[in-house]
């Protein structure tokens, strides 16, 4: 008589099953496959429930949390993957904070191709190379077909403040300047198109990339940024209603200086949407000081990522807590905050 026995499960799956959340075997050879090169010569910690990292010696720990859901999961410009990484980075730069190592968890949805899910994770070792930043922990869960939307990650960052650096939305103050770092809603625009399928005549892609190499020449510029922010959500628009309010301060826009690329003019004026809210991944706002916004832009400029930057408003006394734009014909308008959401799933 044979001893009841149940089929253990073979490796080589081209997808992704409910078994590989299961903590199991083929959770250990998914591990093995594809997540221990994500964490590359930090492997050893997928094998514990932590990460132990040394408390750095000087300065002060900033600490980000963030999810990623974005639609489609590959687009013009980078992935999900990378994505995760820059938006996590970003946090942390325009805080003034020098990224040290990120954590990431995973939502798998069962029926993921495994090619996918590997050419993710090798964008997102790519990016914290790149950078470079220690991917030192992480977590995967598979979830039922229909129940997520292939991928969702999210992530923490960990980074390190200079001792005298103070970065602050309500430090904004009266005579300050509105600097940007290059050309609005690339972002946003590229993946809209890509999920509508619209043909822009031409190759746009996302703006995704890490700002912790233009927040750092910036800061080497000298003292007078009062705050910065990353544009994501609720693009430029969202970052200084934020501002405004939190340092009880007007901003005044000028239409006519604020950058952007025709196509996406275009796409924006076509689809009826706004750029000041479309939003970026690799673009930020600084609140600067008006006697050194100048230096300031002059160092972003030379830098890749602001070669294009552009002092786009000014920081007034006048309507404390709104911000306004003066338009191209000569009139001027209410930028509120954004109602509802104008494009869902973009990061």
């Amino acid at each position: 008589m044979t001893s009841p026995s149940c089929p253990a499960p073979v490796s080589g799956y081209d997808r992704v099953v409910l078994g590989h959340g299961s903590g199991g075997r083929l959770s250990h050879e998914l591990f093995a496959r594809v997540f221990a090169p994500l964490l590359g010569a930090d492997a050893a910690f997928g094998l514990e429930d932590q990460a132990v990292l040394a408390a750095p010696r000087e300065g002060r720990l900033a600490v980000t949390t963030d999810a990623f859901v974005v639609k489609p999961l590959v687009f013009p410009g980078g992935d999900i993957g990378s994505l995760a990484v820059h938006g996590t980075v970003n946090d942390l730069a325009v805080g003034g904070a020098r990224p040290l190592c990120i954590t990431a968890s995973f939502i798998l949805e069962e029926g993921l191709p495994m090619a996918l899910l590997e050419n993710v994770v090798q964008s997102m070792r790519r990016a914290c190379d790149a950078i470079p930043v220690r991917l030192v922990a992480g977590d995967t869960k598979v979830v039922e077909h229909g129940k997520a939307d292939g991928i969702f990650i999210t992530t923490t960052g960990v980074g390190v403040v200079p001792d005298a650096l103070a970065l602050s939305a309500t430090r904004a103050r009266p005579g300050d300047r509105v600097l940007v770092s290059g050309p609005l809603g690339d972002h946003g625009i590229a993946i809209l198109a890509t999920r509508q399928g619209i043909d822009l005549r031409t190759a746009l892609s996302s703006d995704s990339a890490p700002l912790h190499g233009l927040t750092g020449a910036m800061l080497a510029a000298g003292s007078g940024i009062r705050c910065m922010r990353d544009l994501t959500r609720g693009g430029l628009s969202s970052a200084l209603n934020e501002i405004a309010a939190a340092s009880r301060v007007g901003v005044k826009l000028v239409e006519k200086g604020i950058p952007l690329r025709p196509e996406v003019r275009g796409a924006c004026e076509l689809l009826g949407l706004d750029p000041l809210y479309v939003a970026c991944e690799g673009r930020l706002v600084a609140i600067v000081d008006g006697g050194v916004a100048d230096t300031v832009l002059e160092a972003m400029r030379r830098h890749p990522l602001g070669e294009q930057a552009a002092i786009v408003g000014s920081v007034v006394a006048d309507h404390p807590g709104l911000v306004s734009i003066r338009t191209v014909v000569g009139g001027e308008r209410i930028v509120a905050l954004l109602s509802g959401e104008q494009l869902p799933r973009i990061c």
